[in-house]
Protein backbone atom coordinates (compact mmCIF):
# COMPACT_ATOMS: atom_id res chain seq x y z
CA UNK A 1 0.00 0.00 0.00
CA UNK A 2 1.56 3.27 -1.04
CA UNK A 3 1.08 6.47 0.85
CA UNK A 4 1.15 4.97 4.34
CA UNK A 5 2.95 6.94 7.03
CA UNK A 6 3.88 5.45 10.40
CA UNK A 7 3.98 7.77 13.40
CA UNK A 8 3.63 7.74 17.19
CA UNK A 9 0.14 7.67 18.65
CA UNK A 10 -1.38 10.93 19.84
CA UNK A 11 -4.10 11.12 22.51
CA UNK A 12 -6.61 12.30 19.92
CA UNK A 13 -6.01 9.01 18.03
CA UNK A 14 -7.44 6.86 20.82
CA UNK A 15 -11.09 6.77 19.62
CA UNK A 16 -10.04 5.86 16.06
CA UNK A 17 -7.70 3.16 17.41
CA UNK A 18 -10.54 1.63 19.45
CA UNK A 19 -12.71 1.54 16.33
CA UNK A 20 -9.85 -0.03 14.36
CA UNK A 21 -9.21 -2.70 17.00
CA UNK A 22 -12.90 -3.58 17.26
CA UNK A 23 -13.12 -3.94 13.46
CA UNK A 24 -9.88 -5.90 13.10
CA UNK A 25 -10.60 -8.34 15.94
CA UNK A 26 -14.40 -8.47 15.80
CA UNK A 27 -14.91 -7.33 19.37
CA UNK A 28 -13.75 -5.00 22.13
CA UNK A 29 -11.28 -7.26 23.99
CA UNK A 30 -8.16 -5.76 22.38
CA UNK A 31 -9.37 -2.16 22.66
CA UNK A 32 -9.99 -2.71 26.38
CA UNK A 33 -6.51 -4.26 26.69
CA UNK A 34 -4.95 -1.20 25.03
CA UNK A 35 -6.90 1.21 27.24
CA UNK A 36 -5.81 -0.71 30.34
CA UNK A 37 -2.15 -0.80 29.24
CA UNK A 38 -2.22 2.94 28.60
CA UNK A 39 -3.97 3.65 31.90
CA UNK A 40 -1.41 1.64 33.86
CA UNK A 41 1.56 3.29 32.12
CA UNK A 42 2.76 -0.04 30.71
CA UNK A 43 3.07 1.08 27.07
CA UNK A 44 6.65 1.13 25.81
CA UNK A 45 5.84 2.02 22.20
CA UNK A 46 2.61 2.59 20.27
CA UNK A 47 2.52 3.54 16.60
CA UNK A 48 -0.18 4.03 13.99
CA UNK A 49 -0.21 3.74 10.22
CA UNK A 50 -2.02 6.59 8.48
CA UNK A 51 -3.28 6.67 4.89
CA UNK A 52 -5.34 9.50 3.42
CA UNK A 53 -5.55 11.15 6.88
CA UNK A 54 -7.16 8.02 8.38
CA UNK A 55 -5.68 5.55 10.85
CA UNK A 56 -5.52 2.17 9.12
CA UNK A 57 -3.21 0.26 11.47
CA UNK A 58 -1.81 0.18 15.00
CA UNK A 59 0.95 -1.63 16.90
CA UNK A 60 1.67 -1.61 20.61
CA UNK A 61 4.51 -2.93 22.74
CA UNK A 62 4.14 -3.14 26.51
CA UNK A 63 6.65 -3.87 29.25
CA UNK A 64 7.38 -7.51 29.98
CA UNK A 65 9.88 -8.91 32.47
CA UNK A 66 11.98 -12.04 32.07
CA UNK A 67 12.96 -13.58 35.38
CA UNK A 68 13.24 -11.16 38.25
CA UNK A 69 14.63 -8.12 36.52
CA UNK A 70 15.28 -8.31 32.77
CA UNK A 71 13.11 -5.81 30.89
CA UNK A 72 11.72 -6.90 27.54
CA UNK A 73 8.67 -5.97 25.46
CA UNK A 74 5.50 -7.79 24.44
CA UNK A 75 4.02 -7.09 21.01
CA UNK A 76 0.23 -6.98 21.37
CA UNK A 77 -1.81 -5.99 19.58
CA UNK A 78 -0.97 -5.48 15.94
CA UNK A 79 -4.06 -4.53 13.96
CA UNK A 80 -4.93 -3.36 10.47
CA UNK A 81 -8.37 -2.38 9.24
CA UNK A 82 -9.79 -5.33 7.26
CA UNK A 83 -10.00 -3.29 4.02
CA UNK A 84 -6.28 -2.46 4.32
CA UNK A 85 -4.97 -5.92 5.19
CA UNK A 86 -2.51 -7.68 2.89
CA UNK A 87 -1.18 -4.37 1.57
CA UNK A 88 1.97 -4.05 3.70
CA UNK A 89 0.52 -1.93 6.52
CA UNK A 90 1.34 -4.49 9.23
CA UNK A 91 4.82 -4.99 7.82
CA UNK A 92 5.45 -1.24 7.84
CA UNK A 93 4.31 -1.02 11.46
CA UNK A 94 6.45 -3.94 12.64
CA UNK A 95 9.58 -2.71 10.85
CA UNK A 96 9.21 0.87 12.09
CA UNK A 97 8.56 -0.33 15.63
CA UNK A 98 11.55 -2.69 15.61
CA UNK A 99 13.80 0.13 14.40
CA UNK A 100 12.61 2.38 17.24
CA UNK A 101 12.86 -0.35 19.88
CA UNK A 102 16.42 -1.19 18.85
CA UNK A 103 17.40 2.48 18.80
CA UNK A 104 16.01 2.93 22.31
CA UNK A 105 18.07 0.01 23.64
CA UNK A 106 15.44 -2.74 23.94
CA UNK A 107 16.90 -6.23 23.76
CA UNK A 108 14.04 -8.69 23.45
CA UNK A 109 10.51 -8.79 22.03
CA UNK A 110 7.94 -11.51 22.70
CA UNK A 111 4.81 -12.17 20.65
CA UNK A 112 2.00 -14.68 20.78
CA UNK A 113 0.80 -15.10 17.23
CA UNK A 114 0.94 -16.69 13.81
CA UNK A 115 4.33 -18.32 13.31
CA UNK A 116 4.41 -17.77 9.55
CA UNK A 117 3.54 -14.08 9.85
CA UNK A 118 5.85 -13.16 12.72
CA UNK A 119 8.57 -15.48 11.45
CA UNK A 120 9.04 -13.07 8.53
CA UNK A 121 10.40 -10.55 11.05
CA UNK A 122 12.73 -12.98 12.81
CA UNK A 123 10.49 -14.18 15.64
CA UNK A 124 10.82 -17.89 16.41
CA UNK A 125 9.38 -20.32 18.89
CA UNK A 126 12.84 -21.87 19.27
CA UNK A 127 14.02 -18.57 20.79
CA UNK A 128 11.04 -18.56 23.20
CA UNK A 129 10.97 -22.28 24.06
CA UNK A 130 12.94 -21.82 27.31
CA UNK A 131 10.55 -19.28 28.82
CA UNK A 132 8.09 -20.21 31.53
CA UNK A 133 4.76 -18.72 30.49
CA UNK A 134 1.06 -19.48 30.66
CA UNK A 135 1.19 -18.82 26.90
CA UNK A 136 3.98 -21.35 26.25
CA UNK A 137 3.44 -23.25 23.00
CA UNK A 138 4.36 -23.02 19.34
CA UNK A 139 2.76 -19.58 18.97
CA UNK A 140 4.91 -18.01 21.71
CA UNK A 141 7.82 -16.48 19.81
CA UNK A 142 10.76 -14.26 20.59
CA UNK A 143 13.14 -11.97 18.75
CA UNK A 144 16.37 -10.80 20.37
CA UNK A 145 17.76 -7.50 19.14
CA UNK A 146 20.88 -8.04 21.27
CA UNK A 147 21.95 -10.31 24.13
CA UNK A 148 18.99 -11.42 26.25
CA UNK A 149 18.07 -14.33 28.53
CA UNK A 150 16.97 -17.56 26.85
CA UNK A 151 15.06 -18.82 29.88
CA UNK A 152 13.06 -17.49 32.80
CA UNK A 153 9.51 -16.70 33.76
CA UNK A 154 7.70 -14.13 31.59
CA UNK A 155 5.74 -11.57 33.56
CA UNK A 156 3.32 -9.59 31.42
CA UNK A 157 1.73 -6.27 32.34
CA UNK A 158 -1.25 -6.84 34.68
CA UNK A 159 -3.73 -5.85 31.91
CA UNK A 160 -3.07 -9.21 30.22
CA UNK A 161 -4.44 -11.01 33.27
CA UNK A 162 -7.93 -9.84 32.33
CA UNK A 163 -7.84 -11.64 28.96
Amino acid sequence: MSGVAVRPVRPEDHPAISTLLNAAFGGAEESVLVENLRGAGDVVLELVAVADDAIVGQILFSRLTVGDDFDAVALAPLAVLPANQRHGVGTALVKAAHDQLQASGESLSIVLGDTAYYGRFGYTHARAAGYDSTYQGEHLQALAFREAPIAGALTYAPAFGAL
